[in-house]
């Protein structure tokens, strides 16, 4: 699909202005986006900011890193945020008036502030971090999950994509807290969030929903093209996408062989997790409706015996057993 004169009017104010940054909203030319972004490239030395909704993320994260000729953007930030406060070198010399300029989806903005672009940008992601993220793990925090988990269902309805939603926690894990104390406790807890993210691909999204309880937002590589993930999607409303579990049974395995020496000498595989799968739309068409899903077939895990995930259905199958 071709930019739209619109579009091209823009993309060429862009390359053509004396700006110091442009800030390009993703979603306005998501058609089009690398090829804009050569061309105001080639026109400018300003800064390309990227403001990205939550699943564009990984397809900016990619953008801004270097590539053969360089990055097509130099940063991204995670919308919403206030547009305005983010275009404002400092200094009042007007000599430099035309050049503290920022190019935001068209419309130029003349900020007032003093402080400095780098220092906005640097503020911006802190309280980003404190909103998004769990202290102790470092995994995103039940806030964004859930945010995430409503912005990819909206778009998976409108591409066809597929989602699924595992939810797990750690066996017996007030044992540990009380025989080992809180402190070897938090400790599981790190190291439990550091193998799951080995295990999962760059663009799932992993998060911690409080105490030992985690999440896994399992969804298509948005990097992919449609021709790639086409004949995968033809029997998602029919069974389970299969990466989710393959993934899933890694971590339980690679988790009940992790090597935790806090534990003392017999510290190595004696932990286990259990856990349960949804997916979308087959199970569930909101994000409330998969958490209950999955947390329930987590539930029937735990009653038929702990160490094990399972998926939602009729009966609910452990994946163990699934070929």
């Amino acid at each position: 699909m071709a930019m739209t004169p619109a579009d091209e009017s823009r993309v060429d104010a862009a390359a053509r202005g004396r700006f110091v940054t442009v800030a390009v909203v993703m979603e306005g030319i998501a058609q089009q986006l690398c090829s804009a972004l050569r061309a105001i490239r080639r026109g400018t030395d300003a800064r390309i900011l990227l403001l990205a909704r939550m699943h564009e993320e990984p397809i900016a994260r990619r953008l801004v890193e270097p590539g053969d000729d360089g990055s097509l953007a130099d940063a991204y930030l995670i919308c919403p945020t206030c547009l305005t406060t983010l275009c404002a070198p400092g200094g009042s010399d007007q000599g430099r008036e035309a050049r503290e300029q920022t190019l935001i989806a068209g419309t130029t903005v003349n900020p007032q502030a003093e402080v400095p672009l780098a220092e906005l940008e640097r503020r911006i992601r802190y309280l980003e971090r404190l909103a998004t993220t769990d202290d102790l793990t470092g995994l995103k925090n039940r806030r964004y999950l859930w945010e995430f988990a409503r912005q990819i269902l909206d778009h998976a309805r409108q591409t066809r994509g597929r989602v699924t939603l595992l939810v797990f926690d750690i066996d017996d894990f007030k044992h540990y807290n009380d025989v080992y104390g809180h402190l070897t406790g938090d400790e599981i807890l790190r190291q439990a969030a550091l193998l799951m993210r080995r295990c999962c691909r760059s663009h799932d999204v992993v998060g911690r929903i409080g105490g030992d309880e985690f999440a896994v937002v399992f969804w298509d590589d948005p990097c992919r093209t449609g021709s790639e993930v086409g004949r995968e999607r033809r029997s998602a409303t029919a069974e389970h996408p299969r990466e989710p579990i393959l993934l899933a049974r890694r971590f339980q395995k690679e988790f009940g062989h992790a090597d935790l020496r806090l534990l003392g000498p017999d510290g190595r595989g004696v932990l286990t997790i259990s856990g349960g799968l949804a997916s979308f739309p087959r199970d569930g068409a909101t994000v409330q409706q998969l958490f209950e899903r999955a947390d329930l077939a987590l539930r029937e895990a735990k009653g038929s015996g702990k160490n094990r995930i399972y998926l939602v259905g009729e009966p609910p199958g452990d994946i163990a057993k699934i070929e």
